[in-house]
């Protein structure tokens, strides 16, 4: 399998940048929030997002250099994504992320709401300063999403009903906004045209739902040491990811499974086993290959270059981790 950040050759100089501006951009004027900031940023994420957005800069800016707006606003995207992790694991009480403490089990929930809360103000504050209202109003819109994600997939746990479309709608809000809307306000900040714009958000929106619905999968195929998080967490916590309900279809003993939370000795691992046996894994992979194959023809409207094809090469990587 290609590492992600192999993908990334034709923008691994801003990405060396983008790593020192991050810490930078914090601030040092609160310790404890530095101290965090620090944590997450040097957290060896692959920092897929804010790739994406300079890999789009470069592809749309052919003849000249990219602008000093395309670097801030890859580094704003990196920051909501960190903020948005940071409440993901609050709400989750999870105790590691990619193979790390969290920010909450080292500083306490009160430090990281206020860390997180604080990197969404400071986004906002960077975001107003590029002078772009259209991309204002597409990373404004990234955090309401953010939100209502979240909020929606509170509200539909152990929801045995769930349809397919809300839990695509859920994956969008959660990881799917960001990716689109950061990819379509990197197009704007090199004046593509509005259609150029509308396939570069289409690619970002695919791309994200890809992504999505893998991590879903391999939260039942990996291990907690590949993944970095304790496995099979999602089913736990009552959250139905495609796996399980494309398992439902065809294994109705799961629902009573899952209405009454797993509560019995034995319940979870019985469950599992439903899961295992049934076509839900399949389906959910045909799937995500689904929306890969769309994010790849969206992507292939930009002159061909070598940051178009790491973006299109993204398609292949997305699915090449469930292998």
């Amino acid at each position: 399998m290609t590492p992600a950040t192999s993908l990334f050759t034709p923008v691994e100089a801003d990405l060396q940048i983008l790593a020192d501006n991050l810490k930078q951009l914090v601030g040092n004027r609160h310790p404890i929030l530095f101290a965090a900031a620090e944590h997450l940023f040097g957290a060896g994420g692959k920092r897929i997002r804010p790739a994406i957005v300079l890999l789009i800069s470069r592809a749309t800016m052919l003849e000249e250099d990219i602008t000093q707006r395309h670097r801030r606003l890859a580094e704003i995207t990196e920051m909501i994504h960190t903020a948005s992790l940071v409440h993901d694991d609050v709400v989750d009480e999870a105790q590691m992320r990619r193979s790390v403490p969290t920010v909450h089990s080292l500083f306490g929930n009160r430090i990281a709401v206020l860390a997180g809360d604080f990197l969404f103000a400071q986004s906002s504050w960077y975001l107003a300063n590029l002078d772009n209202l259209e991309v204002v109003k597409l990373l404004s819109e990234v955090i309401m999403d953010l939100a209502t994600g979240e909020i929606q997939q509170g509200m539909n746990r152990f929801d045995s009903s769930l349809a397919i479309e809300t839990y695509l709608q859920k994956s969008y809000y959660k990881t799917a906004s960001l990716i689109a809307n950061s990819a379509k306000a990197a197009g704007l900040l090199s004046d593509v045209s509005p259609e150029i714009a509308q396939h570069l958000y289409s690619y970002g929106r695919n791309l994200g739902l890809a992504f999505q619905i893998v991590d879903d999968i391999l939260d039942f195929t990996s291990t907690t040491d590949t993944l970095g998080k304790p496995a099979c967490s999602d089913l736990k916590s009552g959250n139905l990811t495609a796996p399980v309900l494309f398992a439902l279809e065809e294994k109705p003993y799961l629902e009573v499974l899952i209405e009454r939370e797993f509560a019995q000795e034995g319940d979870l691992e019985q469950a599992l086993t439903l899961i295992q046996d049934s076509q839900g894994i399949q389906q959910a992979r045909e799937l995500a290959a689904h929306h890969a194959k769309l994010a790849a023809e969206d992507i292939a409207v930009l002159t061909p270059s070598e940051p178009r094809q790491a973006l299109t090469d993204i398609t292949e990587y997305v699915l090449s981790r469930l292998y």
